[in-house]
C-alpha cells in the first residue's frame, strides 16, 4: 500500500497525499505539505511533501486512497491495566501537593488486536468527523495513526497566529456543574496563563473570554488567544516555542520536568503520536499554515492497535475521577471511529 497523509479542516475541506513523500526541513514556497513528526519533535525533517496532492470529499475518497476492496477494521480490546497509571498519578500528585509541579499529563493505552480489515479505512471516519474537529492520518503499509481533534496548536495567516486553550472535560448534560468546577477551571487557566506569557514573547496578544465547545461527544472549556507577531517567525520556531503545552505537557516546562515527562510516557508505552503536533499547509502562494495536536484517534502497528488517552494532573484530582475522565475520552474514539 502507498504511504498515505489526510487533513481535513472544520469546515469539510480536506488534502490526501500519497506517496512517496520527500522528507524536508521546512515548507515549501508552493505549500502543499504535511508536518508529521513525533511527541519530543525528533524529526529534523518533519516536512513531508506527497508525490501526489488531491483535494478530496467523501465520494472520491475511495478511489484516492485506492484502498482496493479492503474491509474495515474489527478490533478485539483488552481491559488496561491500571498498576502503572495508578503510580504515576500518585507521584505526579505528590509533586504538585508539594508546589514543585503545577500540572502533568499522564497517558493511559489501551490496546487490542486487529482481526479483520485495515485500518485505512477508517480514513472515511476521519473525513467524516464533527465539524469543530481537524482530522489527520498518516498511514503506511506496517502502521499508522489517524483521529479527528478538537484542539489546535497554531494557525498562521498572514503576521497574525491563532492558538487556543482546551482543558477541562465533561459529559454533555452536565455542563451546570462543569462551569463551576473548581478543579477542571484550574486545569484550563494553567494551559492559559502558559499560552498568554509564551505569545506574549512573540507579539502583541489578545485573549478572548473562556468558553466552552462540544467535540464527539465531549464538553471542553476552551479559550482562543492570537498575536500580532513582532518580527517574521517560521512554523518550525513557533511549534517548538508552544510544544507541549500543559495541556498535554507538563508546567514548568523546564528541561527537568519534560525529562520526568519523557519517563513517564515511555513507562507507560504512549505512542509517539500522542499529544504530537500534526499539520498542513494548504496548496499555493502564502497559504495558512494550520498545526494541531494529535489527540483523539488511534494508532497501530502490525496488528497491534493503541488507544491512548491523557488527563492532567492538578492539586485537585483524584484517580477516581481521572480514570472515568480517561474511559470517557477513548469511548469517544471509539463512536467517531466504530471500532
Amino acid at each position: 500500500m502507498t504511504e498515505l497523509a489526510l487533513f481535513r479542516l472544520p469546515d469539510g475541506r480536506a488534502w490526501l497525499g500519497a506517496g512517496p513523500f520527500e522528507a524536508l526541513a521546512a515548507p515549501p514556497p508552493e505549500g502543499g505539505c504535511f508536518y508529521v513528526n513525533d511527541f519530543d519533535l525528533t524529526d529534523p525533517l518533519p516536512w513531508k511533501r506527497p508525490a501526489r496532492l488531491v483535494e478530496v470529499n467523501p465520494e472520491g475518497l475511495a478511489a484516492a486512497a485506492g484502498w482496493n476492496g479492503a474491509l474495515p477494521p474489527r478490533i478485539n480490546w483488552a481491559k488496561p491495566v491500571t498498576e502503572w497509571f495508578k503510580m504515576a498519578f500518585r507521584r505526579i500528585r505528590r509533586e504538585v501537593l508539594g508546589r514543585r509541579l503545577e500540572k502533568m499529563v499522564p497517558v493511559l493505552t489501551e490496546r487490542g488486536e486487529i482481526v479483520a480489515g485495515q485500518p485505512v479505512r477508517l480514513l472515511e471516519k476521519v473525513l467524516a468527523a464533527p465539524p469543530n474537529t481537524w482530522g489527520y492520518a498518516h498511514v503506511t503499509a506496517e502502521a499508522g495513526f489517524l483521529g479527528a481533534t478538537p484542539e489546535l496548536l497554531l494557525q498562521t495567516r498572514g503576521n497574525r497566529v491563532e492558538t487556543m486553550a482546551l482543558a477541562g472535560t465533561a459529559k454533555p448534560g452536565q455542563q451546570d456543574n462543569f462551569l463551576t468546577d473548581v478543579k477542571e477551571i484550574e486545569e484550563h487557566e494553567i494551559v492559559v496563563r502558559y499560552l498568554e506569557e509564551r505569545l506574549t514573547e512573540l507579539g502583541t496578544t489578545h485573549r478572548e473570554p473562556r468558553g466552552t465547545c462540544e467535540a464527539s461527544g465531549l464538553v471542553h472549556f476552551q479559550t482562543r488567544l492570537s498575536v500580532d507577531l513582532d518580527r517574521p517567525r517560521t512554523a518550525d520556531d513557533l511549534i517548538r516555542h508552544l510544544h507541549p503545552t500543559p495541556a498535554v505537557g507538563c508546567l514548568p516546562r523546564d528541561d527537568t520536568w519534560l525529562a520526568r515527562l519523557r519517563e513517564y510516557r515511555q513507562q507507560l508505552q504512549v505512542p509517539g503520536f500522542f499529544g504530537a503536533p500534526f499539520g498542513f499547509v494548504e496548496p499555493g502562494a502564502d497559504t495558512p499554515c494550520h498545526i494541531v495536536v494529535a489527540i483523539r484517534g488511534l494508532g497501530w502497528h502490525g496488528s497491534e492497535a493503541q488507544l491512548p488517552s491523557g488527563c492532567g494532573i492538578v492539586s485537585g484530582s483524584a484517580f477516581d475521577h481521572e480514570w472515568r475522565e480517561l474511559r470517557l475520552k477513548r469511548e469517544a474514539v471509539l463512536r467517531l471511529l466504530g471500532v
